[in-house]
């Protein structure tokens, strides 16, 4: 039993290493991608010692103990590789460039005159930007628009949302 605690014991000073003193050692304990990173090393040995630990002391059996360690040391391994895989891939926060912004719609927050600019604002991929817009007639506030062109980094032409 006392082997198994060890074990226990080693997964979780892996686990505060790593968490420590990560970016330092960036990688050292990646093996073979994404999905076999160190805190999935340190939750299969967390598990597989404290678990097993468990299972001996209940059943004095050290097969059944080392086969419920492996497992539950397994499932727990995977599940933390799967949420640190997760957690590198990050989600759609992109930088928002102005010459992807055609076909998007957004509304009119300043007047926009006949003869000159007033100002609209979008939200892509949940950045809300604001941007100078020139319309083929004025629109008033509050119109829905869709930006039709790119005339600038910081202006667009829009026409009235049907």
């Amino acid at each position: 039993m006392f082997a198994f605690l060890i074990i226990g014991a080693v997964g979780i000073l892996l686990l505060v290493f790593s968490l420590v003193l990560g970016d330092l050692l960036d990688g050292l304990f990646d093996f073979g991608g994404d999905l076999f990173s160190g805190a999935a090393l340190a939750g299969f040995l967390g598990a597989f010692g404290f678990v097993g630990a468990l299972a001996y002391d209940s059943t004095d059996n050290l097969i059944a103990s080392m086969a419920i360690g492996i497992v539950s040391g397994l499932v727990v391994g995977a599940g933390a590789g799967f949420a640190s895989y997760r957690l590198k891939q990050g989600g759609d926060e992109a930088n928002v460039r102005t010459g992807d912004l055609t076909g998007h719609p957004g509304t009119v927050i300043s007047t926009i005159p006949d003869d000159g600019y007033g100002e609209v604002s979008i939200v892509v991929a949940g950045h809300i930007t604001k941007l100078n817009a020139r319309a083929e007639g004025g629109l008033a506030t509050g119109t829905p628009v869709t930006i039709t062109a790119i005339l600038s980094a910081t202006a667009v032409l829009v026409e009235r949302r049907a």
